[in-house]
């Protein structure tokens, strides 16, 4: 579920990554049991190339504001596409700094408090960005998805139900917004999902997650379902990354920590570093260490 959109304003990038969705076809379905194995992604050496670009480009004096703006910009979002937040989360400071009405560089870095749990800033962040652009879909998501991890679910179900309204066939729009109305009432979530599932696009795999959550179906079928018409290894890490978060978070919502657990990992494995899903598994996990040791403390006084 790759989230960031860029403009791409610069013939420089387009050249140097086209063709990077060329990869070899799957042999075999690797697995471990039931469990499907995610072969992590490799850094592209195309967007190792770029960044080495941008950074002889953007040593020109002869550059104007706007073009270093958007040249940051773009280097952030390959610094991102290859595991590298901090740089990335400089290169969109800058961008900023240079135009100061960039609403796709507030996003992005809004993202990054985000991971940081820096919620105030990245509230800040989204706000810009839609006085910025008012139409600016993600920022909508990612101004939910703020408020759900900053323990603001109630804020949080506006937002992403606005996100959703943009396109209420999307799985994964509905699962974050159902995320949301969970977080408010584990009922109110259950009746909510049954509510908009009608609406979900039933030829996309996804939507064997929310029928997951639903009770309707079980992990085996979803795993089953995400095989459908992959035709190659970087298609499949991509979809594992998304189904082992939802796995993560479905076991969350069931209590099973140690699974739940061992499913984020698995989506942080896939290296598919610029997914809403590989972002905050790290979050998911940091969450569930926190409960795990609120429970201890909790134990240890009662006794």
């Amino acid at each position: 579920m790759c989230r960031n959109v860029s403009l791409i304003f610069f013939s420089l990038f387009a050249a140097i990554l086209s063709g990077c969705a060329q990869t070899v076809p799957v042999a075999e379905r690797p697995q471990m049991g039931n469990l499907l194995l995610a072969e992590p992604a490799p850094i592209n050496p195309r967007s190792e190339m770029a960044i080495a670009r941008y950074n002889q480009v953007l040593s020109s004096t002869a550059l104007s504001d706007e073009d270093k703006a958007e040249l940051h910009f773009q280097r952030g979002m390959l610094y991102d596409s290859v595991g590298l937040g901090g740089l990335a989360q400089f290169d969109y400071s800058q961008a900023i700094n240079f135009k100061p009405d960039l609403a796709e560089a507030y996003n992005s870095l809004g993202i990054h408090y985000i991971q940081q749990s820096d919620f105030l800033q990245a509230y800040e962040a989204f706000d810009s960005t839609l006085e910025i652009n008012p139409e600016y879909d993600f920022a909508f998501l990612n101004r939910g998805i703020a408020l759900y991890y900053g323990g603001r679910a109630e804020l949080a179900t506006t937002d992403l139900a606005a996100f959703l309204e943009k396109d209420e066939s999307d799985p994964f729009r509905a699962l974050w917004s159902y995320f949301a109305h969970h977080d408010v009432s584990p009922e109110e979530g259950q009746i909510y999902l049954a509510t908009i599932r009608p609406s979900l696009d039933n030829s996309h795999w996804a939507t064997t997650l929310t029928d997951l959550f639903l009770g309707v179906v079980d992990e085996n079928d979803v795993l089953n379902s995400l095989l459908v018409g992959v035709s190659s290894q970087k298609e499949l890490t991509d979809r594992l990354c998304e189904a082992y978060f939802y796995l993560g978070k479905y076991h969350t919502q069931n209590g099973n920590s140690g699974i739940a657990s061992n499913y984020f990992k698995l989506a942080l494995s896939t290296n598919v570093f610029d997914y809403v899903e590989h972002r905050y598994a790290r979050m998911e996990l940091n969450r569930l260490r926190e409960r795990a040791n609120t429970e201890k403390t909790a134990d240890s006084a009662t006794e």
